[in-house]
C-alpha cells in the first residue's frame, strides 16, 4: 500500500472533523471590542448577524462558510470512496461529474473565511480599535480548508482532471 493510499482515509476523516471544530470553537478573541462577546465562533457570528437584522449577510456567510465546504467534502469523499467508480468506468456519472465540474469551483472559496478573519484581526490591531488574537476555531477551519484542498489535489492526481 502506498503512502498516498494510507493517507487518504486519514485525511477524509480529518477534514470534516476540523471543519466541525472550526464552526463551533472561537475564531478570534477581541479584548476591547464591545459589540461581540470576547470569543465568537463562526456559528455565533452567523446567528448574531441573523438576529441583528442582517439576514442576507448571515445567509451568505452560512452558505460560503458551512454549506459549500460540506458539499466539497461530500464530493471528495464520494470520489475517494469509489462510489462513482462503476459510473466513471461506463463513461460518466453524476457523482464524477459533480467532482470534476463543481468541486474545483468550491475549492476556490475554501480559504475565504480564514482570509476575512485575518483581515479583521489586522484591521482591529492597526486601527487601535481592539486587540485581536486568533483562536483554535480559526486554525481548525484553516486546517479543514488545507486538508480538503490537499485531498482534492490528491484525487485529481489519482482520478483524472481537477
Amino acid at each position: 500500500m502506498s503512502a498516498l493510499s494510507m493517507a487518504r482515509p486519514v485525511l477524509l476523516v480529518a477534514a470534516p472533523f476540523f471543519l466541525a471544530l472550526g464552526l463551533v470553537l472561537p475564531l478570534v478573541r477581541f479584548e476591547t471590542l464591545y459589540f461581540f462577546d470576547e470569543t465568537p465562533s463562526l456559528i455565533e457570528i452567523i446567528v448574531s448577524l441573523w438576529q441583528g437584522g442582517d439576514e442576507l449577510l448571515a445567509a451568505i456567510v452560512a452558505l460560503v462558510s458551512i454549506l459549500l465546504p460540506f458539499l466539497k467534502m461530500i464530493g471528495i469523499t464520494v470520489e475517494a470512496m469509489g462510489i462513482t467508480a462503476e459510473a466513471t468506468a461506463s463513461g460518466g456519472g453524476a457523482g464524477s461529474l459533480f467532482y470534476r465540474r463543481v468541486v474545483p469551483h468550491l475549492s476556490k472559496w475554501s480559504m475565504m473565511d480564514v482570509l476575512l478573519v485575518a483581515i479583521v484581526i489586522a484591521a482591529a490591531k492597526t486601527t487601535g480599535l481592539a486587540d485581536a488574537f486568533t483562536q483554535p476555531g480559526l486554525w481548525c477551519y484553516a486546517a479543514s480548508s488545507v486538508i480538503s484542498g490537499l485531498l482534492h489535489s490528491l484525487m485529481g492526481d489519482a482520478s483524472g482532471p481537477k
